[in-house]
């Protein structure tokens, strides 16, 4: 007969079968704020749960992956893409005897400061805001300041480090910042090809070779290439030679696709919502707040928007209305009186 509440358990069984570089909960550096830990979740669990129950969190469906607002169903926003790095993360730290929890909760908080109309929106607001503006920082003041989930600081650090030229401080860091990489270099060319904007055989012929043309399978070795590598190691890595395609590859989509193609078409329109709306919620701003919190709140309110809510407010102030009178079903009773 054991006392161990259930989250004890767990944290037990962690510290005896995860790897000896895994992020045990039971180790946590703690949040800022200390509170009562579950009788059923480890620590990175409740840090999953508070991001999935997030306003933030909700409102990536709505939020541009690489195709702005398409019509088609099936092209990714910024929720699938998420859901797709976790399962990718989720993979590997299994596989290398990682925490899944930790690895998990990263993912899914990773892109929560994103702005609507995906990088095309973040590099606006990157010039319009000294000091610039970058969406892992903003995903950080999402759950740091925005919403106040008071999350760990493994998962914290592992939000801010996500993006190329952080250094993530744990191996389940590292896990996500790879399986970022993986997910959206692997959708987005599905994506691109859908949209007509690329076939499979533009692709680099070399890589091709390498990774195969089938999008299944090259996802897969991508994923093969971390495990196999990192295996009994510290490092959580790629062998030399296949990240060396995986770059190639991301750097023919940049030219290719994220940069000057039929995808980008309706990015100036994008940009001058997002101008336009910062400049008009400044000058609304101006009388009721000190000057120095006006770019921080605009920032923050502009950056949450999804991309429809972004067109919305524009059309709501800067597209003309014409005079709305009260509608009459007069006419409907007319036809009834004439039409037989």
């Amino acid at each position: 007969m054991t006392n161990l509440s259930i989250r004890e358990t767990l944290e037990k069984r962690e510290l005896q079968y995860l790897s000896d570089i895994a992020t045990k909960s039971a180790n946590s550096a703690g949040r800022k704020i200390e509170e009562k830990k579950s009788d059923l979740r480890t620590e990175f669990q409740r840090d999953r749960d508070r991001i999935l129950h997030s306003k933030a969190f909700r409102r990536l469906k709505h939020k541009t992956q690489v195709f702005l607002s398409p019509f088609d169903d099936h092209f990714r926003t910024r929720l699938t893409h998420t859901l797709e790095v976790s399962q990718i993360g989720r993979t590997i730290a299994r596989a290398l005897d990682l925490n899944e929890d930790l690895v998990e909760a990263i993912s899914l908080g990773h892109d929560l400061g994103h702005t609507p109309f995906g990088h095309c929106g973040e590099g606006v607001l990157n010039n319009l805001v000294e000091g610039g503006f970058h969406h892992n920082l903003q995903s950080v003041r999402v759950v740091e300041v925005l919403e106040d989930l008071n999350l760990c600081n493994e998962t914290i650090e592992g939000i801010r480090t996500h993006t190329w030229g952080f250094e993530p401080t744990t191996p389940e860091g590292k896990v996500v910042q790879l399986a970022d990489k993986i997910a959206y270099i692997n959708h987005d060319i599905e994506d691109s090809i859908r949209a007509g904007v690329i076939s499979e055989s533009d692709l680099p012929k070399d890589c091709i070779a390498y990774f195969t043309s089938n999008q299944s399978k090259r996802l897969n070795k991508m994923i093969q290439e971390v495990v196999n590598n990192s295996i009994g190691k510290s490092e959580i890595a790629m062998s030399d030679e296949a990240w060396g395609y995986t770059t190639k590859l991301r750097d023919w989509m940049f030219q290719n696709v994220y940069i000057d193609s039929p995808a980008k078409f309706e990015e100036k329109k994008a940009k001058r919502v997002i101008e336009e709306l910062f400049y008009l919620y400044i000058d609304m701003l101006k009388p009721m707040c000190a000057e120095d919190k006006i770019v921080r709140i605009v920032t923050d309110y502009i950056s949450g928007m999804t991309d429809r809510y972004a067109v919305e407010k524009f059309k709501e102030n800067f597209i003309p209305n014409g005079i709305k009178c009260g509608t009459k079903d007069d006419y409907l009773f007319k036809l009834a009186k004439i039409i037989d």
